[in-house]
């Protein structure tokens, strides 16, 4: 393993920033905590390039020089991205310009959402040192063990990304994972839109009339409230809380007294009036400003075909030995079915291995028949349905 460094000074890491900038890929990987907060807070960074690994303390270091390598030509090898990314860019306010996300590309090898461990040892035939997934990344000093778990996060990134793309490109799939880590890249961060926070709520979609106005009004409060103290919302206002006052109206503060999940400090002051004042606004607002959630409002004469696809793609995730949810989910198949603008199946190699077939089956042109040995088979349409009241002879035996 490179010598790992830990870097708690400016000057020390504007040199870092220097050095990982002069390589072709860096790695990189944080230790962040939200479970009291309503921003993942970064404590701690991890860095390693050809040569080179440290660990950054965010405590101490300004983090704003970070921004330069994550904007540079290098290219960002991380390991199950998306939550890092938006650590990143709340920390310096950029994320990669260029990424590899080795969980993502690995799924392009038929392993689904490996963790890092088992991918290291799979691929690389190396243990990777036991962590505590509770430890406590903001104390200081750190362990060595701390550290030295903290610093296998990044060790191998590099060489696992040359591995899985060496075996990508021989299977002529490395443009696929690369497209993929792009959309990764464009996918939006933007904080959770208030008016849209009550579809959180487990019983929103139970809900019904004016108590769909209510709790948009109160779950958007809520909102900006947790956002404002930096708190999760759940701080601020139960689920079970709001969701009885969306259904049960309190008119005044003795009212609100007797909703259930309530404690005083919701009660009292201007906590108090501050719902009241988002009952009385959800109570009056124009249905047409209520924002529903999505509904699956897929054609009925569709659903079965989705259940019908949904068995083919599971069978050719294996055939083609790819992560099943790289190809097409559930999800995926009701928004191309629905022609929703963006679906992923309606472009790129998804709509040339899913999404053709799929218009071909949905249209007629194709049929899906038991091959004969337990699996699937995508064929032409004979166009010569069977007479379920007649015995028949197949033409052929299965190949």
């Amino acid at each position: 393993m490179i010598e790992r460094e830990w870097v708690d000074n400016d000057e020390r890491f504007e040199a870092v920033v220097a050095e990982a900038m002069a390589a072709d890929a860096y790695a990189v990987d944080t230790e962040f905590h939200r479970e009291r907060t309503y921003y993942p807070h970064l404590a701690l960074l991890q860095l390693a390039w050809p040569g080179g690994l440290v660990l950054v303390d965010p405590a101490a270091v300004d983090l704003a020089p970070l921004a330069r390598l994550l904007q540079g030509p290098g290219l960002a090898v991380l390991h199950a991205a998306d939550q890092d990314l938006e650590v990143l860019d709340r920390a310096c306010g950029a994320v990669p310009t260029r990424l590899f996300d080795t969980q993502l590309a690995a799924g392009f090898l038929g392993m689904s959402s490996p963790s890092l461990v088992n991918l290291v040892e799979r691929l690389l035939g190396t243990r990777l040192p036991k962590g505590d997934r509770l430890t406590d990344w903001t104390r200081r000093p750190l362990t060595d063990e701390q550290q030295a778990y903290a610093a296998s996060d990044v060790v191998h990134l590099i060489e696992l990304r040359d591995l899985i793309a060496e075996q990508l490109a021989a299977r002529g799939r490395l443009a696929w994972a690369e497209q993929e880590c792009e959309a990764l890249l464009r996918r939006s961060r933007a904080p959770q839109d208030p008016t849209t926070a009550w579809w959180r709520i487990k019983e929103s979609r139970q809900l019904r009339g004016k108590a769909r106005g209510i709790a948009q009004e109160l779950a958007a409060w809520r909102e900006r409230r947790a956002a404002d103290l930096d708190i999760p919302p759940r701080f601020v206002l139960p689920d079970m809380a709001l969701a009885s006052i969306a259904q049960r109206p309190p008119r005044n503060a003795a009212d609100l007294a007797g909703v259930r999940g309530l404690e005083g400090r919701h009660v009292k002051g201007e906590t108090g009036e501050a719902i009241l004042g988002a009952v009385r606004r959800g109570s009056e607002l124009p249905q047409s400003q209520v924002r529903l959630p999505p509904s699956d409002d897929l054609d009925r004469t569709l659903r079965p075909a989705v259940t019908l696809v949904s068995a083919w793609v599971a069978q050719l995730s294996g055939d083609l030995d790819i992560d099943a949810t790289l190809l097409a989910t559930r999800s995926d198949l009701h928004a191309f079915l629905r022609g929703d603008e963006g679906a992923r199946l309606a472009t790129g190699w998804r709509h040339e291995l899913v999404g053709t077939p799929v218009e071909h089956l949905v249209k007629g042109y194709a049929a899906l028949a038991f091959d004969g040995r337990g699996g699937l088979l995508l064929e032409k349409r004979s166009y010569s349905p069977v007479d379920s009241s007649k015995a028949f002879e197949p033409e052929i035996e299965p190949s």
